[in-house]
């Protein structure tokens, strides 16, 4: 008799999960919360495949019949489903857990609040520069489960996982983890500092002494957290010389990982801009050396690697005003990067969805940079109530994406930037950041 897996959520996660399940000989209910979703249309997402599909509530029948749910990332573990499923005693796995369980090779994991997409883009290519099979998956766009059966034992692949898939993770075990940065981020969902903190730390959970995990050692929580870890610990830092790590000197990258001194590349030969990402750089070398990947390979990488879309990205320059996408500045921290990163005078659209965060820090960085703020969005009287005591030049409000390139068309002057560098979430406005990045560039452009 064929087991049978409850898929739980109908976007990239759930249909990867569903039909890597349905490939495997499972029996697989797709389930979603949403009732108005269309049943044909999912089912058209399976073609050749029997799949069963309920929405809306989930009734008591199903949930005898099933041996275990595959949660999508997005749905939080306080809804009444889920605890229906645990008061039953049905195992919940996050679609990396099902992925793992069904993929071969070696794993690297790289998780963070900030950086992790460039991070794992930058260890993908790294990876795919020496190895014939290898493989990016997780929050970079690639669902794990598309690519797991795919693996052999020869593969390589890095997986780029959130706190949200983390919460759920069983027998997930990386070769290779990173955590790259902690600051507050979706405390909406974990509900504290400190459990959003516990959750990151679980990418380490099955590690033993023969893995390794890439820490950020200016991150005092995870300096704390790397010296009680039993796994090898290999250290990156952007203001010290690390023995034994790879840290920042001046303009050069400094790697000791080898057991010796070796420049790797200077600064000002990196595609990538600011501090931020010397140090998603740093990491994205030390995953990579772990994995087995030469010195020379990675040097090369460096050098030809170019910026991920959404992140600090290039659109054009027009009228002496030059325009940059950082759509995936999703939190304020990360959004600090952004605006450290600008060498003008910056025009800044910014607001979105409100995660709870604060923005005061984010605030008085771009004191002195920013000429201009334009604010659209749930959280844009929230962020102006906060910029008024710190005197800001000019704040100034947009219902649409349209109307704030509009306004930022007439405030920048030639020889400024406009930014894109929300500090939010773009739920409530835009599907995801890539849409609102994608929407940004294309009115610029036009």
């Amino acid at each position: 008799m064929k087991r049978t897996i409850l898929v739980a959520g109908g976007g990239i996660s759930g249909i990867g999960a569903a039909r890597m399940l349905l490939a495997t000989g499972t029996s697989v209910i797709l389930y979603d919360g949403n009732e108005t979703l269309d049943t044909e249309a999912l089912r058209e997402k399976f073609p050749g495949q029997e799949i069963e599909i309920v929405l809306g509530e989930l009734p008591d029948t199903v949930i005898t019949r099933i041996t275990a749910c595959v949660i999508s990332p997005g749905i939080p573990l306080k809804v009444p489903f889920v605890k229906q499923l645990r008061k039953a005693g049905i195992p919940i796995w996050s679609e990396i857990e099902a992925a793992f369980r069904h993929g071969k090779g070696r794993l690297a994991a790289i998780t963070g609040t900030n950086g992790k997409t460039t991070t794992t883009a930058l260890t993908g290519q790294m990876l795919e520069n020496y190895y014939e099979s290898s493989f990016v998956v997780g929050n970079i766009g690639t669902a794990y489960t598309e690519e797991a059966l795919k693996m052999t034992e020869a593969s390589v692949t890095v997986a780029e996982v959130s706190s949200f898939q983390l919460e759920t993770i069983d027998t997930f075990h990386p070769q290779v983890s990173a955590i790259l940065n902690l600051t507050p981020d979706h405390l909406d969902r974990h509900g504290s500092m400190e459990e959003y903190i516990r959750v990151k730390e679980l990418v380490t959970k099955n590690q033993g002494t023969e893995d390794v995990c890439v820490l950020n050692y200016e991150d005092p929580v995870l300096r704390a957290f790397g010296e009680g870890l039993s796994v090898k610990v290999l250290w990156f830092s952007s203001k010290q010389r690390i023995p034994g790590g790879i840290y920042l000197e001046g303009t050069s990258i400094v790697s000791e990982l080898s057991g010796k001194r070796e420049v790797l590349v200077e600064t000002g030969e990196l595609k990538i801009l600011g501090v931020h990402n010397y140090e998603n750089a740093m990491a994205a070398t030390a995953v990579s050396f772990a994995m087995g990947v030469p010195m020379e390979v990675l040097q090369k990488t460096l050098r030809e690697f170019q910026a991920v879309e959404h992140r600090i990205e290039f659109v054009v320059e027009r009228d002496q005003v030059a325009y940059y996408n950082d759509s995936k500045g999703t939190n304020p921290d990360a959004a600090i990067q952004g605006i450290r990163a600008m060498t003008r005078p910056t025009v800044l659209i910014a607001g979105g969805y409100d995660k709870g965060s604060a923005y005061g820090e984010w605030l008085e960085a771009c004191l002195g940079r920013v000429k201009s703020l334009i604010l659209l969005g749930a959280t844009a009287e929230k962020i102006a109530k906060e910029a008024e005591p710190l005197g800001f030049p000019e704040v100034r409000f947009a219902s649409s994406m349209e109307e704030a390139v509009k306004c930022a068309k007439a405030a920048a002057k030639p020889g400024d930037a406009v930014l894109l560098s929300p500090a939010c979430a773009s739920w409530g406005m835009f599907r995801n950041y890539e849409e609102r990045g994608r929407i940004f560039k294309k009115l610029v452009l036009e």
